[in-house]
């Protein structure tokens, strides 16, 4: 496993962004292991996890100009990130949006850097059904921009809905969009990091039935 992927589950399971039970998710599937973003909620914890994204990034190789943040969780992320650049020598636009489009002031949806004939590469937490994902590239392309990839914390690597073609929400939102989905880390991290965790070796069971019931054919 890359030196950044263990220090992000590590990091996750102290910060309590990374639990384990039983949880139900909104697609009502009842899971073992649940991930929140927002218990990364201080400033040392989304420096070192600042630090995790910007390594990830690297090392994909994706070429980018901007770091947007689709409202709400992407903006302290891709805030964090930024900041994170900086400290390493590249300073990087940013832009994010507002839920609401405001109708005075600066007006509009759009907060930032302007996007036209950059290179964008969004920051997120996960993806899911990848609703959030897909409003993030339409206001990018209005604004004149071009999707360059999408980075997650966490891909989940399960699959969508039950039956048909066994893709994830990931896969699909890469497929859809074009653009490669970066992850920090993923299901099978979890699971390799389970394997030599005496603390979390207990819940590696559960973790490959759910693979093995909702995980998608190719990761």
């Amino acid at each position: 496993m890359s030196d950044y992927r263990a220090r992000f589950l590590q990091l996750a399971l102290h910060a309590r962004a990374l639990r384990f039970g039983q949880f139900t998710l909104k697609s009502g599937r009842l899971s073992p292991y649940f991930f929140n973003a927002g218990r990364f909620d201080s400033g040392a914890a989304l420096a070192e996890l600042a630090g995790c994204y910007a390594d990830a990034i690297e090392a994909s190789g994706v070429q980018f100009d901007l770091l947007f943040g689709p409202a709400y969780k992407g903006i302290p992320l891709a805030t964090a990130i930024g900041v994170e650049f900086a400290r390493r020598g590249r300073d990087l636009p940013l832009a994010f949006n507002r839920k609401e489009a405001k109708g005075h002031g600066e007006g509009g949806t759009l907060i930032g850097a302007p996007l036209d004939g950059r290179r964008v590469l969004i920051v997120d937490d996960v993806i899911t059904a990848g609703t959030a994902i897909g409003e993030a590239l339409g206001l990018i392309a209005a604004a004149g921009g071009r999707p360059a990839g999408i980075v997650v914390a966490l891909d989940r690597q399960e699959v969508l809905g039950e039956g048909g073609q066994r893709q994830s929400a990931a896969q699909r939102v890469s497929e859809q969009a074009g653009v490669p989905v970066i992850a920090v880390a993923s299901l099978d991290d979890l699971l390799a990091l389970a394997g030599e965790n005496a603390e979390l070796v207990g819940h590696r069971e559960q973790l490959l039935a759910y693979r093995a019931r909702y995980g998608s054919a190719a990761r």
